[in-house]
């Protein structure tokens, strides 16, 4: 696994909107016949961006700085869980990531373009910026996107599919919809929900549906400008464009000049080699947006451990594992999560624990001096339905040179729900067919597609 298979091309599909696209801003309740748009079958694919990019910080900085991101997430769901049942809420509880690692660059708007910086999130569905009539707004690096300046805004109907999509939605007197929509952590954003032209790298794509917000509940969202859903709703971007198949590849966080890639459509001009793996996906009607997969089991180092009872999903819509993009880290379901660290303990002999409970990470050793007497950590591998998923030592151990400790990247989750984070799935190809209901894998060097 650590050696790199040949690098996967993409082509690049530009997109020139029809001008019969573009509406007037008299924004009236007749544009709503214009529904999802459709691309044609070869797909396009954008950047992705760390949340450090650009930014002088040495390699110990970064890695600290996604600990701390990673602290702060943590401890709100800890928050969040402890005052609600998350089977009561009807409203989406999908533990977007607003510490996520990982932006997703566009431009919107006509005929001035405004470039958004937003967060990539494979857990919910919906797309949302702030807008210019927000009340309470917070910090983005980008301009707010003024949508009273855009010749293509235009507001979305209450009666409008995607309005009904919503899990809580009001029309106003007008007779627009406005949305509300809230996430695991108690974070929420509200407002107008409309359509506008989005520019996804050199792809246009006309007529999307998305939350204007005007005021947001929260932290965390800071300096992106609001999130855009991949979840498998109606209100996510696959879904609105109609798409089966999409894929992301994100970098390692060691390096923030190092930039990912979302594909949008179809996969088939990416070579694909014998590397790749392949698991079904798994429906949970309970939480249809989410990408559960079955965990069959985890190996540390020779040992297998079996746990899919542990973290099946059951019939009431509890437990299972899901994909998720935007978590910094793998959570897993507290027993499963119990063997995992028992075996790690047992193999790791000639690694001395560290107690000191300086980082939010359950499992810590002190920081051997010699790099070989690194490599002496277990190695690592999940074991889905169907394929086997071998983690490389930087995808699962932390390492803080400046206080002599290396952390285990997975944590106990706080419910029976465990989710699959973004630092495990570095430097993976992930490429998720909706018709076929899979999720394959194969290692890629993401920042040379």
């Amino acid at each position: 696994m650590e050696s790199s298979p040949p690098l996967y091309s993409v082509l690049l599909l530009v997109l020139v909107a029809s001008p019969a696209l573009f509406v007037s801003p008299a924004r009236s309740t007749s544009q709503q016949t214009l529904e999802h748009p459709k691309l044609n079958k070869t797909g396009f694919w954008v950047k992705l961006k760390q949340v450090d990019s650009g930014k002088n910080f040495f390699q110990l900085e970064r890695i600290q700085n996604g600990i701390k991101r990673g602290q702060h997430r943590l401890q709100k769901i800890a928050n969040g869980l402890a005052h609600h049942d998350l089977r009561a809420i009807s409203s989406p509880v999908s533990p977007v990531n607003h510490i996520s690692e990982f932006f997703l660059e566009f431009s919107i708007g006509t005929p001035l373009k405004t470039d958004q910086l937003v967060l990539l999130d494979t857990a919910s569905d919906l797309i949302w910026i702030q807008c210019k009539s927000c009340i309470n707004c917070f910090k983005q690096n980008n301009p707010i996107f003024d949508q009273s300046e855009s010749l293509s805004f235009f507001n979305l109907s209450s009666s409008s599919e995607l309005c009904k999509a919503l899990p809580r939605s009001t029309p106003t007197i007008d007779g627009w919809c406005e949305y509300y929509y809230k996430y695991r952590d108690d974070s929420s954003t509200s407002g107008i929900m409309g359509r506008e032209n989005f520019t996804l790298g050199d792809v246009i794509v006309p007529n999307l549906g998305f939350g204007c917000g005007e005021d947001y509940e929260g932290d965390g969202f800071s300096p992106g400008a609001g999130v855009v859903g991949l979840g498998r709703g109606l209100l996510s971007l696959v879904s609105q464009l109609k798409e089966t198949k999409f894929a992301y590849c994100l970098p390692s966080i060691e390096d923030p000049k190092n930039s990912g890639r979302l594909l949008i459509g179809s996969p088939e001009r990416i070579s694909i080699d014998k590397l790749m793996k392949t698991t079904p996906l798994i429906r949970n009607w309970f939480e249809p947006s989410r990408y559960y997969v079955s965990l069959e089991g985890i190996s540390v180092g020779g040992t297998k451990l079996h746990m899919k009872k542990s973290t099946a999903l059951k019939d009431d819509g509890t437990g299972g594992l899901y994909i998720d993009s935007g978590a910094p880290i793998t959570h897993l379901e507290k027993s499963a999560y119990d063997l995992v660290r028992e075996e790690f303990i047992n193999q790791a002999v000639k690694l001395s624990e560290d107690k000191s409970g300086l980082y939010v990470f359950d499992l810590c050793f002190n920081l051997p001096k010699e790099r070989s007497d690194r490599d002496k950590v277990p190695k690592l591998i999940f074991h889905f339905d169907g394929a086997d998923w071998e983690l490389p030592r930087k995808n699962y151990m932390i390492e803080d040179e400046n206080n002599g400790v290396m952390c285990l990247g997975i944590v106990p989750s706080r419910d029976d729900v465990s989710m699959f984070g973004a630092l495990q799935q570095q430097n993976m190809l992930v490429i998720s067919d909706l018709e076929k209901d899979t999720l394959s894998f194969v290692p890629t060097e993401c920042d040379q597609l």
